[in-house]
């Protein structure tokens, strides 16, 4: 968990991801939509992309992205980032860990 760690420390938004899957296209979108600019690490590409993965399935993360970090705690994947948002509740946490201001 020390990679995954040292990739989300000190940053408001992360966001793990693969180019090739459309629910981490959407995710990235949404995020961006608030004015958030995530973290964003492709670990298809990043070199230590498998032990990244591991990492995430590791902390309950299945499928293994996108999986979200705001404010340096774990919000989960799309379902999760999905329903923050539905309910209204997605902005107040982007706005409380700094990723966005109005």
């Amino acid at each position: 968990m020390a990679t995954i760690a040292a990739l989300v420390n000190e940053r408001s938004v992360v966001i793990f991801s693969k180019n090739s899957c459309c629910m981490c296209h959407t995710i990235k979108t949404l995020i961006s939509s608030f004015g958030a600019n995530p973290t964003v690490y492709e670990i298809d590409e990043h070199p230590r992309g498998q032990q990244i993965e591991k990492e995430l399935k590791g902390l309950g993360c299945k499928p293994s992205v996108p999986v979200v970090f705001i404010g340096q705690q774990l919000i989960g994947g799309a379902n999760e980032i999905m329903t923050l948002h539905l309910q209204g509740q997605l902005v107040p946490l982007l706005l409380n860990s700094n990723a966005i201001w109005l």
